[in-house]
């Protein structure tokens, strides 16, 4: 008989607190391979701070995060070396290409050149590869981010307002990424402020697990 599956990606009881106030706590939930998850919430309720501990950044306050059963906390950098994690800094550097930017990113995490050739011209930037990126805009800047996701393989994506900065196509280009992604069994938790198309994506509202009686 077959063990039963386990959540690729889950958490049990977590409580954040941040510069000495709790946050939010007894938060839960579980992620199949293949799901999404969306994380809402006002300004400072938690969700930028959630996302650094599914990256094993930072510790919860309580409780613990599993990734296929196990804690991440036994190895956090080796559970980081299996994510991408887009937070709001785009993270470039500016006297280096677009290329050699992603080419970098490419050669850390163990990918191929040829990946990082498809990553540009999927998030439309292949004429712009040989720019420095002190001469991207601010849009494209961001799509450049957004593509270390395809450069090089990682099971789970957590994407801090991936939206931001983006035009009306290169929202298509990722919403595509991201069903691309799920389908091949990849995992995406995704904060946002704005409707993010992720049909069968769970939602969680972090204004749901803020302590009683906070603002």
């Amino acid at each position: 008989m077959r063990p039963p599956s386990r959540k690729f990606l889950s958490a049990q009881d977590l409580a954040c607190q941040r510069g000495g106030r709790l946050v939010f706590r007894g938060l839960n939930f579980g992620l199949e391979e293949g799901g999404a998850l969306l994380l809402t919430g006002p300004n400072g309720s938690g969700k930028t701070s959630l996302l650094r501990m599914l990256a094993g950044l930072t510790p919860p306050q309580q409780g613990q995060i599993l990734r296929q059963g196990l804690p991440i906390s036994r190895d956090p950098a080796a559970h980081r070396a299996k994510i991408h994690f887009i937070g709001h800094q785009d993270a470039l550097k500016p006297a280096l290409t677009a290329r050699a930017n992603l080419d970098f990113w490419v050669e850390m995490r163990g990918g191929s050149t040829g990946g990082a050739a498809k990553a540009l011209d999927t998030f439309r930037l292949g004429e712009r590869a040989d720019w420095p990126c002190r001469y991207l805009s601010a849009g494209e800047r961001r799509r450049l981010a957004l593509a270390r996701l395809l450069a090089a393989h990682a099971e789970l994506w957590l994407l801090d307002e991936p939206a931001t900065g983006l035009d009306t196509r290169a929202l298509e280009d990722l919403f595509a990424a991201i069903s691309a992604h799920r389908r091949r069994g990849g995992c995406v938790v995704a904060s946002t402020h704005v409707k993010l198309r992720m049909p069968r994506a769970a939602r969680l509202s972090l204004a749901d697990f803020a302590p009683r009686g906070a603002a």
